[in-house]
């Protein structure tokens, strides 16, 4: 009897752990970096207003960054905020191309017209060159 349960235990086990050796692309990309990317686009996407009225000053002009820059960065804080909504309330299902890919549009393509994945950090220091011109 105890060498059946044993066996039953082993079989269980080992039909139960199948591991997969290889690391698929989208590996980095899973329904918990999509919950905290929501999370953080609700909360941090209002920094797209500075981030925005600073580009625009930079590439146009004081000018510019007082009307289209403001108005620029009220429409990608309203959309990081809704992008950010979306992904909370669906983070456990893959619904961007059957992954977990990011909602907004990558800014890689385009200078100034993508978003990044995460909100724009403000300060010092940043991963993105929003704040400092080396």
């Amino acid at each position: 009897m105890k060498t059946l349960l044993a066996t039953l235990a082993l079989i269980g086990f080992i039909s139960t752990s199948f591991a997969d050796i290889q690391d698929p692309p989208s590996n980095e990309y899973g329904p918990t970096r999509k919950l905290g990317r929501g999370v953080s686009n609700m909360l941090f996407g209002w920094s797209e207003l500075p981030t925005s009225i600073a580009t625009v000053n930079d590439t146009e002009g004081n000018s510019a960054a007082g009307g289209y820059g403001v108005v620029r960065g009220f429409g990608r804080s309203f959309m990081r905020f809704h992008a950010g909504l979306f992904e909370v309330l669906t983070w456990p299902i893959p619904v961007v191309r059957g992954t977990y890919f990011p909602v907004l549009p990558s800014d890689i393509p385009h200078v100034h017209g993508g978003y990044p994945e995460f909100p724009p950090e403000l300060g010092f220091e940043s991963k993105y060159p929003y704040v400092r011109h080396y």
